[in-house]
């Protein structure tokens, strides 16, 4: 969300901030709707001083017994309170008029990431590891899982339709063994406090992340208005909403493990088989909120964090900046991290870390006192994935595929599954 007096000062700005991410200016338009409303204001107001005087001039015309005089102002007060009624509601309409067009213009890019149309203009940051050579073709993770009677789509498609799966046994327990990991490095070495939050959340919560109103079609609702959050980051952002917190507190990391539901409206014909896209799956989310000049370095640290889950499970993959035609609504700059998948033969994406700046805490009204005083600023906003658990399954399977088909345990998740080594088939 923007603040309309900062677009009224940097119009080109704004608009070729819109124009990098491949849109059309807005700058116009909003001005002259809130050009429009200002000036109903004025004349609201002016109605209101004019209704205060009538009436006041009312009471000195019956003290002084001229009817005449009291019957014309109370005509004049009535046609006053009409106009205000009238002119009240059209405020209203123009206040959601504005608030509809700004709630769905997308944050606008930072002048150092890329221009670009759509993934091809994302840029190659850096690589980390060398993608295993096998001595045999190596399968795609679904592939492995079902050979190794721990993964099962047939049963999952029975029970809910397609986009799911059930994991059983070692599978199952390697999904859980992850996700700790993840937990236990985020909050014993990186510092982020895990969150338990609701997996359900109204409309503000939403809104405040940049869901709402744009992207509904995405998200899971029940029929009493509840949604089903397509990441944590919903959840653990909204815990400042409608705050003023002390700088002293910032930065604030949290982490959580959760579901996540995605109607993945847009995927019709994409990864139609395996868990890379699916209705629900797990993923442990990071969530910062920092003051504005903490935000670039933190962003740098977040996808740190990320990055070393991959380096501690022995997993090749490299780090993209993306351009401005492929980055999330709500985002001024983004990482993503793309791990190898040599059953597929390429790298998929498996965490992405977004600075959004004062974007979301102006739709939560999230701030923060400053410690030498004065009014309080907006707080900074930036979330990652740290990682998609179930991609992360994905990759494991794919790079520790044996030629029998079992797959190796990494030495990092030993421990999570009571020191087995090796999964075999049931």
């Amino acid at each position: 969300m923007f603040d309309i007096k900062w677009i009224r000062d940097n119009a080109q700005t704004f608009d070729d901030g819109l124009r990098r991410r491949g849109l059309e200016p807005q700058a116009d338009r909003i001005i002259a709707l809130d050009e429009k409303r200002r000036a109903l204001l004025t004349s609201l107001q002016e109605a209101q001083s004019q209704r205060n005087a009538a009436s006041k001039d009312i009471g000195k015309a019956k003290a002084a017994k001229d009817d005449t005089t009291a019957t014309r102002l109370m005509t004049e007060v009535a046609a006053l309170k009409q106009t205000i009624a009238t002119g009240e509601e059209e405020e209203r309409r123009l206040d959601a008029e504005i608030r509809d067009v700004l709630s769905v213009i997308p944050n606008t890019p930072r002048t150092d990431v890329p221009f670009g149309k759509d993934e091809t203009g994302n840029v190659e940051v850096r690589k980390i590891g060398t993608p295993a050579t096998f001595g045999f073709a190596p399968k795609q993770h679904f592939e492995i899982g079902e050979a190794l009677g721990l993964m099962d789509f047939e049963a999952a498609q029975k029970i809910s339709g397609a986009r799911f799966v059930v994991l059983k046994g070692a599978l199952a327990r390697l999904e859980r063994a992850i996700a700790s990991f993840m937990l236990d490095l985020h909050t014993g070495e990186f510092g982020y406090t895990e969150v338990n939050p609701p997996l359900l959340v109204k409309d503000p919560a939403a809104y405040g992340t940049g869901n709402l109103p744009k992207f509904a079609e995405d998200l899971f609702k029940t029929t009493n208005d509840f949604w089903l959050i397509p990441t944590a980051e919903i959840s653990l952002t909204n815990l400042v909403r409608d705050q003023i917190i002390d700088e002293a507190q910032l930065p604030m990391r949290m982490t959580a493990w959760t579901p996540c539901f995605r109607s993945e409206a847009g995927a019709a014909g994409r990864d139609t088989r395996g868990m890379i896209r699916q209705h629900q799956f797990s993923k442990v989310e990071l969530v910062s909120v920092v003051t504005p000049e903490m935000a670039l370095e933190e962003h740098e640290r977040m996808t740190s964090c990320a990055e070393e889950v991959l380096k501690r499970l022995g997993l090749p993959f490299r780090t993209m900046l993306l351009c401005t035609g492929d980055m999330g609504f709500a985002s001024q700059k983004t990482y993503d991290i793309e791990v190898w998948l040599p059953g597929q033969n390429t790298y998929r994406e498996i965490s992405s870390c977004s600075v959004c700046g004062e974007f979301q805490a102006r739709r939560m009204d999230a701030r923060y006192r400053p410690k030498d005083g004065g009014k309080p600023i907006y707080v900074n906003t930036l979330n990652g994935s740290g990682l998609a658990v179930g991609r992360t399954l994905v990759a494991v399977l794919e790079n520790y595929q044996q030629a029998d088909g079992s797959v190796v345990v990494p030495e990092a998740l030993r421990p999570y599954m009571g020191g087995l080594a090796q999964i075999q088939k049931v």
